[in-house]
């Protein structure tokens, strides 16, 4: 210190970085600072992307709630009941407004729907639910035992008519209590508990309907059900024909409000007008119409060429019906005649992959393979007469009439077969029915030789009334007049047992019995095709048996969908 005086002694001001650098920039050249920044806006830029990409690699989509579906089917709704519905347009909407205590899952099994749970006795003839304690019906009000038995005693009311009477006749049930029911059987069955589907009515809603009344309430056009989803508008024609029906998500149903905000049925009269509603866009969704974007499964159908050898005995040569059976090239029926949508048989059940197929021949010369199983057998072909000839007992096989539905399907499958059997050498004629005179005038009194027609196999495959010798003669569906011990005990097996694996032998031994034995000239089991739009997921088909079963899912379908981290996804 000079002069014995003291001076303040000063620092450099503590410059922080930030100012430090701004201070770096602005000593940069005009020039610099532009490149300085695009380069800045550069990484920056990049890094937010990639931030972006890794987020969006990490994230998982999932249904969230929204979308109204569209759809078109042909037919006019007349009855929303369970125990009313004779339509597929009737079973569609009973399907989607009711729900049973048991259901159909994406795989086709059963699973517990408004049942928590269920037993069975040991001997196979009781059968207990307890249902859910969150069941509920549209409008809120619990579902009950009391429900359960009166939908059931109507299904038995003689005159309320409904076709579930006969799967539900000589039934004992019983509210054990407000959630516990109990069915009895006086014999096993095993398919009863695919009975257990039956959607549920409203006791307190319907318990003041007469029989004569029940058809006509309003409740058939504004149901309450506890199915998926409830009935909010329906639209009428001039004439009063259901033309459209709206539904919205039910928020009751026992498996949480479907994702889809509703659904909206469209009802046309005919295929031609439902193709057009589709690619218009009126539509976004129908079933039996090819499209661009469909989803395919197995009908539980069975066609084929019935014989009736009571009409015509020369079918009762075993040799005649294989020959037959053989003429026809299935392969090129599926081919050209469905378009690939179908699986060529050769047994009475139809695939679900469970029975194994009797393996359809591949062969390359049908109707070689057919001459030489006659001739074989002691027939000689007479090309003047156009007849093969039997040299034991003299019979002829000469002239095959077909008698069929008059439908497109069935036209052109009678038109392929009759060139199949007429490259062996015998003429043949095709006679068309309407469906009601067909069932009415030529199935029931058994009047025909020849049937071209498809059988419906139930969900359990139960082929009792098919083919056991005792239902031969009408009401019985036996319309191929078989008869044969060993396979009547098998049925009556298959449907009394409850072990699975004693059911699935006995079903084995039915195919190959009865497909050695050709009663019918199996031909196809037809598959079930839905159009669907591509914004829609979620979508499992069961096997087919009504074309309703495509609901089987329909409360886990989506249309939108949310991005989460994974740990919000379950």
């Amino acid at each position: 210190m000079s002069n014995g005086t003291w001076k303040k002694l000063t620092r450099p001001r503590n410059i922080r970085p930030l100012e430090r650098f701004e201070a770096h920039i602005r000593a940069l050249s005009s020039g610099d600072r532009f490149l300085f920044y695009f380069f800045a806006v550069l990484v920056g830029v990049a890094s937010l992307s990639s931030f972006y990409m890794l987020e969006q690699s990490l994230l998982v989509q999932i249904p969230t709630y929204g979308g109204i579906l569209t759809e078109g089917e042909i037919g006019n709704p007349q009855f929303t009941n369970p125990l009313l519905a004779i339509s597929d347009a009737d079973r569609d909407l009973s399907v989607l407004t009711y729900a049973g205590l048991m259901g159909l899952s994406g795989s086709g099994s059963l699973i517990p729907v408004l049942a928590e749970s269920y037993t069975i006795s040991a001997d196979g003839k009781s059968y207990t639910f307890t249902l859910r304690k969150n069941a509920k019906f549209s409008d809120g009000t619990p579902v009950s035992a009391n429900d359960v038995v009166f939908t059931v005693q109507q299904a038995q009311n003689t005159a309320l008519n409904s076709p579930e009477y006969a799967d539900w006749s000589g039934v004992s049930v019983t509210a054990i209590d407000q959630r516990t029911v109990r069915f009895t059987l006086t014999k096993p069955y095993a398919p009863f508990l695919g009975l257990t589907t039956l959607g549920i009515l409203p006791s307190r809603l319907w318990q003041g309907v007469s029989s004569e009344e029940f058809p006509f309430s309003t409740l058939e056009t504004n149901p309450v059900g506890a199915g998926p989803f409830k009935v909010i508008g329906v639209s009428r024609n001039s004439s009063g024909l259901i033309q459209s029906v709206s539904l919205a998500a039910n928020p009751y149903y026992v498996f949480g409000r479907p994702y889809l905000d509703g659904i909206h049925l469209n009802f046309y009269p005919n295929t031609e007008a439902l193709i057009s509603a589709l690619k218009s866009g009126a539509i976004q969704s129908a079933y039996d119409i090819p499209s661009s974007n469909e989803l395919t499964a197995p009908y539980a159908r069975v066609f084929g060429v019935f014989w009736n050898p009571n009409e015509k005995p020369v079918y009762a040569h075993a040799e005649v019906r294989k020959a037959l059976s053989l003429a026809i090239d299935r392969s090129e029926i599926v081919k050209k005649v469905l378009g690939g949508y179908a699986t060529a048989l050769m047994g009475p059940i139809p695939p679900d992959g469970n029975v194994k197929q009797v393996p359809v021949p591949q062969s390359t010369n049908p109707t070689a393979d057919a001459a030489q199983i006659l001739e074989s057998a002691g027939w000689v072909y007479d090309g003047s007469l156009r007849a093969w000839k039997n040299v034991a007992d003299k019979q002829t096989l000469d002239h095959i009439t077909i008698r069929t539905s008059n439908v497109p399907e069935m036209r052109s499958v009678a038109s392929s077969v009759r060139v199949d059997w007429e490259r062996l050498g015998i003429p043949v004629d095709i006679e068309l029915y309407e469906p009601g005179d067909l069932s009415q005038n030529v199935i029931r009194p058994r009047k025909y030789g020849a049937l071209l027609y498809g059988m419906v196999i139930d969900r359990s495959q139960d082929l009792y009334a098919f083919w056991d010798s005792q239902e031969r003669n009408d009401p019985g569906l036996n319309i191929a007049q078989y008869a044969n011990k060993n396979v009547d005990a098998l049925l009556e097996s298959a449907r009394n047992s409850i072990d699975p694996n004693t059911r699935a032998a006995d079903l084995q031994k039915i195919e190959d019995t009865i497909a050695a034995d050709y009663p019918a000239a199996f031909i196809y089991a037809p598959d079930f095709i839905y159009a669907v739009p591509t914004d829609l997921h979620g979508v499992k088909l069961p096997q087919i048996i009504t074309p309703a079963d495509r609901f089987a899912t329909v409360a886990s379908w989506y249309m939108e969908t949310d991005e989460v981290w994974p740990f919000f996804a379950h």
